[in-house]
């Protein structure tokens, strides 16, 4: 007991049945889902002795403070349970799946009355057949594109088709020869059904006999000197030819399996999946999954075939995946289940064709560990460090698991927003980035007070949440679609600024009574950290991991607010060119896109501007003098092409060089507009996307010291 947590329960207090058990944290929080045959037998082995525990096993023991448990008539039940659970709660501790993006189907809207065919990420359109999954969207249109120069089936939208049938003129599609329904009245709705079940055949099975058919007809066309029909039939074999290049045979044409092939380290692992129908690939995708606990290759595999299938109908008659879960037995009746009963095989590649194709996945699946790996910014470990280490830095009484970071932009005190970004466990949850407008404002400071009390007003609401977040938004959102409220509050608020901006942060958090939540703020001269009523900063060693994470958060939510901005006062150009007289918004586009840039806009003549089409004499003296009457930005230039993408989830972040740190200004003592320039007088828009190498960065202390602060006078520049 004495090597352990101490408020372990007892061994005779946990049932011996199979079950479900939750982590929680003291905020109640659930880290980690899990299942178990014999929940004692399990659960025992996390409070072993914690020496000899995994050390993200022994992480999350720690950060535990009670453990609860549900038993199950099976282990099905137990199965679907945890499954269940896993989505409900987001368990930080559980298998994450990074890339959770969807993938084109070629779906074929059997429950019309003219069946149409489509590129959609949407699996739930009522009664449609789906092809698919497919690794891009352009593969899906080129098998389209060929396939209906064989079966001309209807390819135009809804309402293009109702029309055409109400006309009776043929759809734009169709007179282009692009669709072959009954809208191109070239066939009736009879004759096209019996066409779109040809089609339907030839991708459920890639027969050849149709190919074979269509060789003899062009065969009997030459002989009767029909050559024209016969070169038709010649290029509907060579399409369907191409259609069945693109899909590989790899078993018999029998044989319908999804194979998984997994390549893993402890800390992640990268998921291949070839979809097999016929014998031939007909998908094929790939994704990574982060392993926040040491578990076995079986359990990671069960957690993976759950994650695929459970919320698809496409089951197919075997799965083959590299290594069976200890219950396979009661997974393998739950993809039977998902398949309708039908029954559905759970086996591993011994030799023969499929174990070839199993090396094959494998191997595609380790080469995007390995892309996956170089592009990660530190693994699970150093990030578990990191934030150890800031909660050492800042005196915290816990590890910032959560973490918000704000920033202000503006152009000249114009377009004022905010952007919010979050990180849990050291990694962005870019679900959970917000951006806020702010209306009327003085400068920095009232800005970042402004923004802390709105986030901070809804700080009450997100704790009382229960481990279901509710779905509401936490702020301002287009349209009706609702969004999830924070699950848990943060342990810890970050401002880009000072001093100052730490200051107006604290009068929010002091007005709102919060008290339990950690605030600093960092400086972009030396990088220091500003806690409140502190005279002297925290300096961490430049080659930190816990200050490198702290940079990534902070460029994170500059680059989220110079995003915001910069779209805000692209769409403020735009509306000022449009109110010129004679000036709408074709003409506006064609002026922005003749000249490339706002820039040069700006540096045009009045006689460049006229040779525009469309443009005349007194509208481009207009336009002259109105954007001579507009503030210049810095952005505006050709050079914008390399600053911070106009992309609200980037693939990559990048903290910026050591040289931009070390010439870097430090945090302005106010924010007063000042002359000119339209973001950050560091310019990280820049250099913010270069990520140094560990030895570029420059030699510092060994751990955190606290210096005099360093005074900036003279006015602020705006940002």
């Amino acid at each position: 007991m004495a090597d352990t947590v101490s408020w372990r329960p007892k061994a005779g207090e946990i049932p011996t049945d199979p079950g479900v058990y939750r982590w929680r944290d003291e905020a109640g929080r659930v880290l980690y889902v899990g299942k178990a045959k014999n929940l004692r037998a399990r659960l025992s082995n996390y409070f072993a002795p914690l020496p000899t525990l995994h050390e993200r096993t022994r992480r999350m023991v720690l950060t535990a403070r009670s453990v609860e448990w549900t038993t199950v008539g099976s282990e099905i039940e137990a199965l679907q349970l945890e499954y269940t659970w896993i989505k409900e709660f987001d368990p930080p501790f559980n298998v994450k799946f990074r890339d959770d993006k969807s993938y084109p189907y070629m779906a074929i809207t059997l429950g019309e009355e003219s069946p149409r065919v489509m590129v959609t990420r949407n699996r739930k359109i009522k009664g449609a057949k789906y092809f698919g999954p497919y690794p891009k969207i352009w593969a899906v249109h080129d098998t389209i594109d060929l396939m209906i120069k064989v079966f001309p089936i209807r390819t135009c939208s809804d309402s293009s088709y109702k029309k055409a049938m109400q006309t009776g003129k043929p759809c734009f599609p169709g007179q282009i020869g692009k669709c072959g329904g009954p809208c191109s009245q070239k066939v009736t709705i009879a004759e096209h059904r019996a066409i779109v079940e040809e089609f339907v055949r030839f991708m459920g099975s890639y027969d050849r006999r149709v190919i074979t058919t269509l060789r003899q007809r062009m065969a009997a066309a030459a002989d009767a000197m029909d050559y024209e029909q016969a070169a038709k039939y010649r290029d509907q074999v060579g399409a369907l030819e191409a259609v069945l290049e693109k899909s590989a045979v790899v078993l018999r044409d029998s044989v319908d399996l999804d194979l998984f092939g997994v390549a893993e380290d402890e800390l992640a692992a990268a998921v291949q999946l070839f979809s097999v129908r016929g014998g031939r690939i007909r998908g094929v995708r790939g994704w990574v999954v982060d392993k926040e606990l040491d578990i076995s290759t079986g359990d990671l595999v069960e957690q993976i075939v759950q994650g695929q299938y459970a919320t698809s109908d496409d089951v197919p008659r075997e799965v083959v995946v590299p290594e069976l879960p200890e219950d396979a037995e009661a997974l393998q009746q739950w993809l039977g289940e998902r398949r309708g009963g039908r029954g559905t095989k759970l086996s591993t590649a011994q030799r023969g064709d499929r174990a070839g194709l199993a090396r094959t996945a494998a191997q595609n699946a380790a080469q995007a560990l390995m892309l996956y790996k170089t592009k990660r910014s530190a693994d699970y470990t150093t990030r578990s460090a990191a934030l150890a280490d800031i909660q050492d830095a800042l005196g915290m009484t816990e590890a910032p698991l959560r973490m918000e970071c704000y920033d202000i932009s503006h152009l000249q005190g114009t377009n004022v927003v905010a952007s919010m970004v979050v990180f849990e466990d050291g990694l962005p949850r870019k679900d959970q980035y917000r951006r806020y407008t702010i209306a009327e404002t003085t400068d920095d400071t009232d800005s970042m007070y402004q923004v802390l009390s709105r986030r901070l007003a809804r700080l009450d609401e997100d704790a009382s949440v229960p481990d279901v977040p509710d779905a509401t938004s936490d702020e301002v959102v287009e349209g009706t679609k609702p969004t999830k409220r924070f699950a848990y509050r943060p342990q810890l608020l970050i401002v880009d600024g000072g001093q100052p901006q730490v200051q107006a942060a604290k009068r929010a958090m002091d007005e709102a009574g919060v008290h339990d939540i950690a605030l600093v703020g960092i400086a972009k001269r030396l990088e220091e950290l500003w806690l409140p009523d502190d005279d002297f900063p925290v300096i961490m060693p430049r080659n930190s991991e816990a200050l490198f994470l702290i940079q990534r958060i902070r460029d994170e939510a500059h680059r989220f607010a110079i995003t915001h901005q910069r779209t805000r006062r692209k769409r403020d150009v735009r509306s000022q060119l449009s109110e010129i007289p004679g000036l709408g918004p074709t003409r506006v586009n064609a002026l922005l896109k003749h000249f490339g840039s706002v820039a040069r806009l700006r540096e045009a003549s009045a006689e460049q501007i006229a040779e525009v089409n469309g443009v005349g004499p007194a509208t481009a003296a207009a336009v002259v003098t109105k954007l001579a009457q507009t503030p210049r930005s810095a952005p505006e230039a050709d050079a914008s092409a390399a600053s911070a993408p106009d992309s609200d989830a980037p693939d990559t972040d990048a903290p910026r060089t050591g040289a931009a740190q070390a010439s870097a200004p430090s945090a302005p003592a106010t924010s007063a507009p000042g002359p000119a320039t339209a973001v950050d007088p560091d310019t990280r828009g820049v250099t913010e996307l270069t990520e140094p190498s560990r030895a570029s960065r420059p030699v510092a202390p060994t751990g955190p010291v606290r210096v005099p602060a360093v005074s900036d006078d003279g006015p602020s520049r705006p940002r």
